[in-house]
Formats: C-alpha cells, structure tokens, sequence
C-alpha cells in the first residue's frame, strides 16, 4: 500500500472570511502539501503557504456571473494542477466553483459557517449544506437552518 501525500486546499473569500480561514494555519502546517484559494484584493497577503487568487465576486454586480465563469475556469486548472483530497471553505460566493469541482473530481469538501452567521445562514452555506461532507456552524442557533451541522463552537 502506497502512503498517499494528502493535499489540502484551504479556501475562502477575503476579508473575514480569510481571518477565519488563517485561524486553520497550524493545521495548514501540518500538511506541507496544503495551498490557499481567496480572492485578489488590494492589500497584500503574508502567508507562508502557497496561495492562488480568483476574481472577487459581488452578486449584486452585474456582470457576477461572468466572474463566477472565469473562477469555474479557474479553478478546474488548480483542481487538475493540485489534486486536493480536502476543501475546507469559510466561503463566499467566489469559492463555490472550487467546491464543486474540487468534489467532481473527488475531494471531500469540509465547510465552516461564517462567524459573523447568528441567525441566519449565508448563500454560500444554503448552496454548499447539500453537498459538504461534514458542515461546520460556529453558533449553536445555526443548527434550526442546518440540522445536521456539526457545532464545536468558534474557531477564534
């Protein structure tokens, strides 16, 4: 039996969902293998793992979907490039096509609520519920939108 490298991809939207997905960075040191997917900004993002940058997407622009078709793109190229085993995604809406792929080409796809989420839940958590693996809220009032949602609490 071959001992298979697990490759993690790490991905998230800017802004505070990044900061949560960066609370996940002994875990990121664990697996030399892991790599970020967020969303190009302008400000500069010191990480010590490798990192690719998709298009922001704000679903009340006009041209989202054209976005949301170049991130497809995207990420299929860093899904075949990079073979993850493992998505952990704190969302949004940018990250869905690297979830979806990455699950077509058999990644398992962990999911992290938003903190910010108290009582209600995100599009991005509505659409990927279906299709996680495990799905993570980190407030227990999440669970009446997310019955089989596992709480642990914050990641903070």
């Amino acid at each position: 039996m071959k001992n298979k490298t697990i490759v993690i991809c790490f991905a998230s939207s800017s802004g505070g969902h990044f900061e949560q997905l960066m609370m996940l960075r002994p875990l990121m040191a664990k697996y030399s293998k892991s790599f970020i997917i967020t969303e190009k900004t302008r400000y500069q993002i010191k990480t010590e793992v490798e990192t690719y940058h998709m298009q922001q997407v704000n679903r009340k622009e006009f041209l989202f979907i054209f976005s949301l078709i170049v991130n497809s793109f995207y990420s299929l190229y860093i899904t075949i490039k990079k073979r993850p085993n493992y998505i952990i995604c704190t969302g949004a809406l940018a990250m869905i096509p690297m979830c979806l792929i990455g699950k077509l080409f058999g990644a398992k796809l962990i999911y992290i609520e938003s903190f910010a989420k108290i009582n209600s839940p995100t599009l991005t958590g509505k659409l990927l519920y279906r299709i996680a693996d495990q799905f993570y809220v980190q407030w227990e009032t999440m669970k009446k939108f997310y019955p089989k949602a596992i709480f642990l609490g914050g990641i903070y």
